[in-house]
């Protein structure tokens, strides 16, 4: 391989594709963790068929407390970085 088809546009799509790809992995992996944190925290028992009122508040709560705070966190990591 040589250093022209290294910079074609192909690679760049495929570079693109790849940096996509890992957002969408460590955006499930947010979920995913949000989902056992708040779920911990606020269900107690087996659920009905819906949510009691304070566990739906609590896991609103608790899922914008965990966005927030992994937000920070990034923009933490982002200034450290620079």
């Amino acid at each position: 391989m040589d250093n022209a088809s290294l910079d074609s546009p192909a690679t760049a799509e495929l570079q693109s594709f790849l940096e996509q790809e890992k957002q969408r992995a460590m955006l499930n992996e947010l979920v995913a963790k949000l989902t056992d944190v708040c779920w911990d925290k606020c269900i107690t028992g087996s659920p009905g068929s819906k949510f009691s009122s304070s566990e739906s508040t609590c896991l609103t709560n608790c899922a914008q407390r965990f966005l927030e705070t992994s937000a920070l966190i990034l923009r933490r990591f982002q200034s450290m970085q620079q």
